[in-house]
Formats: C-alpha cells, sequence, structure tokens
C-alpha cells in the first residue's frame, strides 16, 4: 500500500468498502500503487495496468488495455463507443467484488501478461471519425485555425471531435467551436489550462 494515496480511499464515502476490497485484491497481485488522475491507479513495471474509480450508479475497475483482455466472464464494458481500449468491470456492492474475487485476479494477470507482452491496442486514426460539418465549415473558411486544428496530437483533435459533436442542435454545436477557437489556436486540448 502507498501511504500517499490513503486520503483517495479516506475521501470516498459512497463506495468505501468497495474500493478497500477492489485495493486489496489488486494489491495482492503484486501491482505497484500510485495516484493518477485523481485516481488510484496500479502498475506494473511503471506501465499502467489498473485503475479504481467510483461513479454515482457504479464504481469500477478500468483496465487500460481491456479491448485486449480475453474476458471469458463477459464482464467487460466499454464506457462508450469512442473508447477504444480501456474496458470496466462494474459493481454496486462489495457482495459483487467478493463473488469474482479470483476472477479479477484472473483478469490482473492477464493484463500484466498483456503489458509484457507489447500488445498495443490499434487505435483509430483521427480522420475515422465523423467530423462535424459545423467544424468542418468553419476549418474551410478559417486558414489559421485549419492550421492549428492540423498541428494539434490526434488524441486533442480527437477531444474536440467528440466534444463537437454531442449536442443534437446545430447552434449548440457551433456554439461550442467558437468558445473553443482561441484554445485551438493555443495548441491546447480541450481541458488542457
Amino acid at each position: 500500500m502507498n501511504s500517499k494515496i490513503d486520503f483517495f480511499f479516506n475521501k470516498e464515502k459512497k463506495w468505501s468498502k468497495e474500493f478497500g476490497k477492489l485495493r486489496t485484491i489488486i494489491l495482492d497481485c503484486d501491482l505497484n500503487e500510485e495516484l493518477k488522475w485523481g485516481q488510484a491507479c496500479y502498475t506494473f513495471q511503471k506501465k499502467n495496468i489498473v485503475l479504481i474509480h467510483g461513479f454515482k450508479e457504479y464504481c469500477a475497475l478500468l483496465f487500460f488495455k481491456g479491448a485486449l483482455l480475453t474476458d471469458p466472464k463477459k464482464i467487460l464494458i466499454q464506457q462508450t463507443e469512442n473508447v477504444q481500449s480501456a474496458r470496466q468491470i462494474r459493481f454496486t456492492n462489495v457482495k459483487e467484488i467478493m463473488k469474482l474475487e479470483k476472477t479479477l485476479k484472473d483478469y490482473i494477470y492477464e493484463a500484466v501478461e498483456v503489458e509484457e507482452s507489447g500488445l498495443k491496442v490499434e487505435l483509430k486514426k483521427t480522420a475515422d471519425f465523423k467530423m462535424p460539418e459545423e467544424l468542418q465549415k468553419k476549418l474551410n473558411k478559417d486558414a489559421p485555425l485549419r492550421k492549428a486544428f492540423d498541428s494539434l496530437t490526434p488524441g486533442r483533435q480527437r477531444g474536440y471531435i467528440f466534444y463537437f459533436s454531442q449536442p443534437k442542435q446545430s447552434k449548440t454545436r457551433d456554439l461550442r467551436i467558437e468558445k473553443s477557437v482561441p484554445q485551438i489556436l493555443d495548441g491546447k486540448g480541450l481541458n488542457d489550462e
């Protein structure tokens, strides 16, 4: 256990029992415990393997390369259609975790094997994602914006594409794009400061 991240477990009220049990199971698999992205993250040879996180309706183990796991129990969940690599196992109570303890360890050990093997998830290219029409029009009209957008990392480009695509109304998509123009021109991603 890494005492530097005890606060993560101590601050959690809703899922405290579940987080505690997940922590015990993961540490029993000889992973290192760190704090990343404000979450309890477990690594093997400095490579991210699994993360514990909580949501309103459930808590979860997130496997960074879950898409590469065999998932014999069919319990891995893709959070959204845009998540390419990570997969979750979700829980609503500590009994579910206890019932799956052996299975969870098997999945963790397989995730370590995937990491050791050097396997990588084949990620879609930014061009494979549908660009919102409003963004395409804006980029076609504004050469400096086009250049700045094209200079962003693929992950930042996808972040903007997903964000701009979410609203159902064109007007809302346009507003999001307009508000993000200065950030894009500064070479920053959606959540960069």
